[in-house]
């Protein structure tokens, strides 16, 4: 049986607000939560990462930058050169470029966007704050890169390996199915009882199979205590990520060599799971 994990990225790892990485199984169409872990530290991610032989990973951080912005910025048009490239570069010297990149752009079109932002409503990978998902990239990708990891779309299939991880999006599977309500805040004052029962209901929902990618998450009373009590919802977004990565593992053992992954992606771009 194929050990997943899903993991809830951060940039800047620290004990208050650690990366959580969800650990889990699928068999048939249900999907089995074993252990959620937190790591404090870049480096403790980094170490995860080889700790296990094999796995299928789905990870809340993007895996590409825009074409438009890669093309303008004229930086290598391949990916894995890309992604060197940038990984030289500091924050500040990438929130330099980007800011001048969307300085130069009218008022309604200042980022460049991937071809998968639209259907994932995601936020452009090429943003610095709020959330600075550049800097995510920025963090993670190289680390994934050092430990070997296949990136399917991004790498030929003879770089396969045992370890493959894929671009996830807790907030597409949440929006489908609470719509545009709230189930999480790191801000204190706004962990509100509306976003408690949005919390349940969602728990709920995954419990039940009611999503198109038609698998059944497996919950102890513990872990599903667990999961409604983290306001923050660090431990469920990690969580819908290992549900994106069951779904991908099941593409893929129904032949799929892209873990249903679009075969036309752009290999630049990259792809957020089932958008």
């Amino acid at each position: 049986m194929v050990q997943l994990l899903g993991c809830d990225f951060s940039s800047s790892p620290s004990p208050r607000k650690p990366i959580v990485v969800a650990w889990g199984r699928v068999q048939g169409a249900r999907v089995q939560l074993v252990e959620l872990e937190q790591l404090a530290s870049l480096q403790a991610f980094s170490d995860m990462l080889v700790r296990e032989p094999a796995w299928v990973g789905g990870f809340d951080l993007p895996f590409g930058l825009p074409r438009e912005l890669v093309e303008t910025l004229g930086w290598p048009l391949e990916w894995q050169d890309c992604m060197h490239h940038y990984a030289s570069l500091s924050r500040a010297e990438i929130r330099d470029l980007f800011a001048g990149f969307c300085n130069a752009r009218p008022v309604g079109g200042k980022f460049a966007h991937r071809a998968t932002d639209r259907p994932a409503l995601s936020s452009p990978s090429m943003k610095w704050v709020n959330p600075p998902v550049a800097y995510m990239l920025h963090a993670g990708v190289p680390r994934l890169l050092d430990a070997g990891v296949y990136l399917p779309g991004l790498q030929s299939l003879s770089a396969a390996k045992e370890r493959v991880a894929l671009e996830a999006y807790p907030g597409l599977l949440a929006r489908e199915i609470l719509g545009s309500r709230s189930y999480k805040s790191d801000d204190r004052a706004k962990q509100t009882a509306e976003r408690l029962i949005a919390r349940k209901d969602l728990i709920n929902a995954l419990e039940l199979g009611q999503t198109r990618l038609g698998l059944r998450l497996k919950l102890s009373h513990a872990q599903r205590d667990t999961l409604i009590a983290d306001a923050s919802g660090d431990s469920l977004d990690a969580t819908l990520c290992l549900v994106q990565a069951a779904w991908a593992q099941h593409q893929h053992s129904q032949g799929k060599p892209l873990y249903g992954l679009p075969p036309d992606l752009d290999p630049l771009e990259g792809w957020i799971l089932s958008a």
